[in-house]
Protein backbone atom coordinates (compact mmCIF):
# COMPACT_ATOMS: atom_id res chain seq x y z
CA UNK A 1 0.00 0.00 0.00
CA UNK A 2 1.30 3.36 -0.88
CA UNK A 3 2.60 5.46 2.10
CA UNK A 4 -0.34 8.42 1.65
CA UNK A 5 -2.90 5.33 1.27
CA UNK A 6 -1.83 3.68 4.68
CA UNK A 7 -1.89 7.46 6.41
CA UNK A 8 -5.59 8.16 4.66
CA UNK A 9 -6.40 4.49 5.71
CA UNK A 10 -5.22 5.09 9.58
CA UNK A 11 -7.46 8.51 9.83
CA UNK A 12 -10.48 6.64 8.45
CA UNK A 13 -10.11 3.98 11.74
CA UNK A 14 -9.49 6.63 13.73
CA UNK A 15 -12.96 8.42 12.86
CA UNK A 16 -14.72 5.16 12.95
CA UNK A 17 -15.26 5.08 8.57
CA UNK A 18 -16.91 2.15 7.36
CA UNK A 19 -14.68 1.41 4.14
CA UNK A 20 -11.34 0.42 3.28
CA UNK A 21 -8.98 1.80 0.34
CA UNK A 22 -9.34 -0.01 -2.59
CA UNK A 23 -6.77 -0.20 -5.66
CA UNK A 24 -8.23 0.42 -8.97
CA UNK A 25 -5.84 -1.05 -12.01
CA UNK A 26 -5.66 2.42 -13.35
CA UNK A 27 -5.71 6.01 -12.32
CA UNK A 28 -8.32 8.15 -11.62
CA UNK A 29 -7.18 11.67 -12.67
CA UNK A 30 -10.98 12.56 -13.31
CA UNK A 31 -14.57 11.30 -12.07
CA UNK A 32 -15.14 10.07 -15.41
CA UNK A 33 -12.03 7.50 -15.47
CA UNK A 34 -13.21 6.66 -11.98
CA UNK A 35 -16.54 5.80 -12.33
CA UNK A 36 -15.94 3.57 -15.31
CA UNK A 37 -13.85 1.43 -13.50
CA UNK A 38 -15.81 1.23 -9.95
CA UNK A 39 -19.22 1.14 -12.55
CA UNK A 40 -21.14 3.55 -10.63
CA UNK A 41 -22.46 7.28 -12.08
CA UNK A 42 -19.96 9.48 -11.84
CA UNK A 43 -22.45 12.01 -9.71
CA UNK A 44 -21.31 9.09 -7.17
CA UNK A 45 -17.66 10.43 -7.40
CA UNK A 46 -16.75 12.47 -4.20
CA UNK A 47 -14.35 15.16 -5.94
CA UNK A 48 -11.96 16.32 -3.13
CA UNK A 49 -10.82 20.02 -4.72
CA UNK A 50 -8.79 22.47 -2.36
CA UNK A 51 -9.66 25.97 -2.67
CA UNK A 52 -7.38 29.05 -1.94
CA UNK A 53 -10.45 31.51 0.11
CA UNK A 54 -8.77 34.40 0.76
CA UNK A 55 -5.63 32.74 1.48
CA UNK A 56 -7.45 30.01 3.49
CA UNK A 57 -7.69 26.54 2.52
CA UNK A 58 -11.25 25.82 1.32
CA UNK A 59 -12.12 21.81 0.86
CA UNK A 60 -15.17 21.41 -1.59
CA UNK A 61 -16.39 17.87 -1.87
CA UNK A 62 -18.41 17.79 -5.43
CA UNK A 63 -20.24 15.48 -7.21
CA UNK A 64 -18.46 14.35 -10.45
CA UNK A 65 -21.20 15.43 -12.36
CA UNK A 66 -20.78 19.05 -10.87
CA UNK A 67 -18.44 21.88 -11.39
CA UNK A 68 -17.60 24.56 -8.73
CA UNK A 69 -18.91 27.52 -9.10
CA UNK A 70 -16.27 29.75 -6.94
CA UNK A 71 -18.43 32.59 -7.06
CA UNK A 72 -21.07 31.47 -4.94
CA UNK A 73 -18.73 29.05 -2.84
CA UNK A 74 -17.32 32.75 -2.30
CA UNK A 75 -20.62 33.88 -1.02
CA UNK A 76 -21.09 31.16 1.18
CA UNK A 77 -17.97 31.46 2.67
CA UNK A 78 -17.93 35.01 2.92
CA UNK A 79 -15.06 35.13 0.96
CA UNK A 80 -13.87 38.30 -1.64
CA UNK A 81 -12.28 35.59 -3.98
CA UNK A 82 -11.80 32.05 -4.03
CA UNK A 83 -9.70 29.61 -6.67
CA UNK A 84 -8.44 26.78 -7.41
CA UNK A 85 -5.24 26.10 -5.57
CA UNK A 86 -1.83 25.23 -7.00
CA UNK A 87 -0.32 22.37 -6.53
CA UNK A 88 2.36 23.50 -3.40
CA UNK A 89 -1.05 25.10 -1.81
CA UNK A 90 -2.96 21.83 -2.21
CA UNK A 91 -0.25 20.19 -0.56
CA UNK A 92 0.93 22.27 2.35
CA UNK A 93 -2.87 22.24 3.47
CA UNK A 94 -3.95 18.93 2.91
CA UNK A 95 -0.75 16.75 2.57
CA UNK A 96 -1.61 15.25 -0.24
CA UNK A 97 -1.00 15.72 -4.12
CA UNK A 98 -3.65 16.65 -6.44
CA UNK A 99 -5.29 13.65 -7.88
CA UNK A 100 -5.30 11.84 -4.44
CA UNK A 101 -6.86 14.39 -1.61
CA UNK A 102 -8.62 12.70 0.16
CA UNK A 103 -11.46 14.35 2.07
CA UNK A 104 -10.03 13.27 5.43
CA UNK A 105 -6.47 12.86 7.32
CA UNK A 106 -5.05 16.39 6.84
CA UNK A 107 -2.76 17.64 8.95
CA UNK A 108 -5.15 19.97 9.84
CA UNK A 109 -8.90 20.06 9.91
CA UNK A 110 -9.91 21.87 6.33
CA UNK A 111 -13.31 23.77 6.14
CA UNK A 112 -15.00 21.90 4.26
CA UNK A 113 -18.31 22.41 1.75
CA UNK A 114 -20.21 19.52 0.96
CA UNK A 115 -22.88 19.24 -2.41
CA UNK A 116 -25.77 17.54 -1.07
CA UNK A 117 -26.39 16.15 -4.89
CA UNK A 118 -24.14 12.92 -2.93
CA UNK A 119 -27.13 12.22 -1.00
CA UNK A 120 -29.00 10.85 -4.16
CA UNK A 121 -26.12 8.11 -3.93
CA UNK A 122 -26.37 5.47 -1.36
CA UNK A 123 -22.94 4.83 -2.05
CA UNK A 124 -20.23 7.23 -2.76
CA UNK A 125 -16.49 7.29 -3.90
CA UNK A 126 -13.51 9.33 -2.80
CA UNK A 127 -9.76 9.59 -3.14
CA UNK A 128 -8.05 8.02 -0.73
CA UNK A 129 -4.57 9.41 -0.10
CA UNK A 130 -3.04 8.36 -4.17
CA UNK A 131 -4.71 8.59 -7.94
CA UNK A 132 -4.90 4.93 -8.13
CA UNK A 133 -6.97 4.25 -4.75
CA UNK A 134 -10.33 5.29 -3.50
CA UNK A 135 -12.55 4.57 -0.63
CA UNK A 136 -16.47 3.95 -0.45
CA UNK A 137 -18.49 6.10 1.94
CA UNK A 138 -21.51 7.78 2.11
CA UNK A 139 -23.21 11.70 2.43
CA UNK A 140 -23.94 11.56 5.74
CA UNK A 141 -20.54 9.94 6.78
CA UNK A 142 -18.41 12.40 4.63
CA UNK A 143 -20.26 15.22 6.51
CA UNK A 144 -19.20 13.39 9.78
CA UNK A 145 -15.98 12.77 8.84
CA UNK A 146 -15.17 16.37 8.17
CA UNK A 147 -17.16 18.17 10.13
CA UNK A 148 -18.33 19.54 6.37
CA UNK A 149 -21.65 21.67 5.95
Amino acid sequence: MHPSVAKLARALTEAGAAGEPIELTDPAPTAVTAAEQLGCPVGAIANSLVFNADGMSLLVLTSGAHRVDTAKIAALVGAEKVRRADPDFVKEHSGYPIGGVPPVGHPTPIPTLVDTWLDRHGQVWAAAGHAHWVFPSTFAELVRLTGGT
